[in-house]
């Protein structure tokens, strides 16, 4: 399997128990959890060489964190250690006509304060296949900025493929920040994975006559889109997950990619949601592997769906699935009968 390096931010995770609202909840479930490490979980679930890397404070909860990559089977050599603190998010889950809610707590964090002389990206990306990162970490500063973009350098100095999943955070920055920033790192991309509003918010490519609530009759939009943003950075493949959401508990699922000449769109998933958070990175991991292994790009979307649609079945933001169990569901399995 291939050796494939995220970088970004972990964070430690409190979730009110259940379906709890944050003003009711005297207790918190914990994990820890983010976009680059979410991915790399996967792939180090999937069999490839997976690397993380970040900055963490050198005290007991930056060491639980780096514990908890190693824990799924994640290399952790070239996490850096200081800075003040790890970021927090609060999860507050939502459940029917109500929706979940995010509220962040991680200015000043460590990889948010971390310099470019922190990481040997030489090392890091020598004999690497693959390198993923997302918006969300340029999005934390400018320091940041110069470590993402001193790694993709390296990473196209090493001619490692890039993907890159546009993950608009509103909370972060603004989209006129995001924009000024995300189109300069955009020479670096391969694989650019987002939705309209990742595009538009992003990129700036406006969306048209899509709407997120109407499924498969925004794939016109989505195609529009993704042509242009192919013919302006020069992409080799756009993807995107479809969610339709008939309410937080109850999702419609699939996904669609270009390659430059051809759209495909996936087999569609019903989702009765445990834990949404994490899923896009499920699939971002699933894209990866499945470009990687099976020399077909439907095939790879169908994988790429199917481990994402599965995520929304686990607790916490990691996706804990194996080979086997997305294969199942790839072939038709959609059961869940009981595996005796």
């Amino acid at each position: 399997m291939a050796k494939i390096v995220t970088l970004g931010e972990i964070m430690l995770r409190l979730s009110t128990p259940g379906y709890q609202r944050f003003v009711q909840t005297q207790s918190f479930d914990v994990v820890f959890g983010g976009g680059e490490a979410n991915v790399a979980v996967s792939l180090a679930n999937f069999g490839h060489e997976a690397y993380y890397v970040t900055k963490l404070p050198k005290h007991e909860i930056g060491e639980a964190a780096i514990n908890y990559l190693r824990r799924f089977g994640v290399k952790t050599d070239f996490i850096a250690r200081g800075g003040e603190r790890i970021g927090i998010y609060y999860l507050e889950t939502g459940a029917s006509m109500r929706p979940s809610k995010v509220i962040y707590d991680r200015a000043h964090s460590a990889i948010a304060e971390a310099n470019i002389d922190d990481f040997d990206f030489d090392s890091i990306f020598a004999n690497a296949t693959w390198f993923h990162w997302s918006g969300i970490t340029p999005a934390l500063g400018e320091k940041a900025q110069k470590v993402l973009e001193a790694a993709l350098k390296a990473a196209k100095r090493y001619n490692v493929s890039v993907s890159c999943d546009l993950n608009y955070r509103k909370k972060l920055w603004t989209s006129e920040q995001a924009q000024k920033v995300m189109t300069n790192l955009m020479k670096y991309v391969d694989v650019c994975i987002g939705n309209e509003e990742d595009a538009e918010k992003c990129l700036g490519f406006k969306p048209g006559k899509t709407d997120v609530t109407k499924g498969e009759l925004e794939l016109t939009g989505y195609q529009e889109i993704f042509k242009q943003m192919v013919d302006r950075f020069g992409f080799k493949y756009v993807a995107t997950t479809l969610r339709e959401s008939h309410s937080a508990s109850d999702n419609t699922w699939s996904a669609l990619i270009y390659d430059g000449q051809d759209f495909y769109h996936s087999r569609k998933y019903d989702i009765r949601i445990v834990d949404r958070v994490g899923s896009g990175d499920a699939f971002s991991a699933g894209l990866i592997h499945g470009l990687l292994t099976k020399g077909d790009v439907k095939q790879a979307l169908e994988f790429a769906v199917a481990a994402s649609a599965l995520k929304h079945t686990i607790p916490g933001d990691f996706n804990l699935v194996s080979l086997e169990e997305v294969e199942t569901l790839v072939k038709g399995d959609a059961s869940g009968r009981v595996q005796r």
